[in-house]
């Protein structure tokens, strides 16, 4: 049999359809696509909706001064718009949280991944997101009222209003954040890499530290930016705990302002609609959406680089 007579014999690849056009499907997938639609739009409503002042803002006030000044006081007068304080008390908040937040989150998931017994996990799992559920004022109120006491009394030296005890609260609010996500992740983890380390003499706690969790390093990752994230944005416990004095320091022990209990104190006072100190909720406003969106581009390279995919 020649190559000409088997290529004849090659039957045409049979391609699946539907016979009939099916509606309903049309319906969701327009449902999906009106879904995605409004995310996107909402999205650049929210870019113009700060860009548009922000501009405006940046025509009487030159950039260079913004991002570079060490004193920020737009209130006052003379007003001063270096925004590196808030910056910098954005920061120190949220590194105090991450200490709090990643090792116990992480540490959470892998005792209900890897040691809880299943009845356990059932209970212990629920019991630890209701964490997430309490109102973040009620997180304040703690911070003010019970931890920062409770500083004073170790010795510590803080003020009433402090950065540690703002950040060390918010840690505890973001622990059921990582310790679910890293937990769903781990649980993704074929068993048969478990099994296998088992069969090679592994112990459990190799088998959790040098197997489980650098396969679901995306997964960890994911719920670190998400944490991370969260506490730059967070607004009511820096309000009530952190103070509002903005100032270029990094003690956690002294009283700071962040980007978002700026724009939280000054966005319900009696500054005038229109004014350059009112266009200043909306520069800080953009600069803390560029510092977010910088953490997730970032975030999602490193996710897909140490991403492992399993049949």
């Amino acid at each position: 049999m020649t190559a000409n007579d088997a290529t004849s014999r090659v039957q045409p690849a049979i391609r699946l359809h539907a016979e009939r056009r099916r509606f309903g499907e049309d319906a969701v997938k327009g449902v999906l696509a009106a879904c995605a639609l409004v995310s996107v739009a909402t999205t650049v409503g929210i870019v113009v909706a700060l860009l548009v002042p922000s501009l405006e803002f940046f025509r009487e006030i030159s950039p260079l001064e913004f991002f570079s000044g060490s004193t920020w006081a737009p209130l006052f007068k003379p007003a001063h718009f270096g925004v590196l304080p808030l910056v910098a008390g954005t920061l120190v908040v949220t590194f105090w949280a991450a200490v709090v937040c990643m090792p116990f989150g992480l540490g959470s998931a892998i005792y209900l991944s890897e040691y809880a017994r299943p009845r356990v996990r059932r209970i212990l799992k629920p019991a630890l997101e209701v964490l997430a559920g309490i109102p973040t004022v009620v997180y304040g109120f703690f911070a003010l009222t019970f931890f920062t006491p409770f500083l004073k009394d170790l010795g510590t030296g803080v003020g009433t209003f402090n950065v540690l005890s703002a950040g060390l609260v918010m840690g505890v609010m973001l622990i059921p954040t990582v310790a679910s996500i890293s937990e769903d992740a781990m649980a993704a983890v074929p068993q048969d890499l478990r099994d296998g380390a088992y069969g090679l003499g592994a112990s459990r706690l190799q088998v959790s530290t040098r197997v489980v969790v650098p396969a679901a390093i995306s997964g960890i990752i994911a719920s670190y930016v998400l944490a991370i994230s969260r506490a730059v944005g967070e607004t009511m416990i820096v309000v009530i705990a952190a103070g509002t004095l903005a100032q270029l320091t990094l003690d956690p022990r002294e009283q700071s302002e962040t980007m978002s209990a700026f724009i939280a104190a000054t966005g319900i006072g009696d500054v005038p609609t229109g004014s350059i100190e009112y266009k200043t909720i909306f520069a800080v406003g953009l600069t803390l959406f560029c510092l977010t969106l910088v953490m997730n581009v970032v975030a999602i390279r490193l996710v897909r680089r140490f991403r492992e995919a399993y049949e």
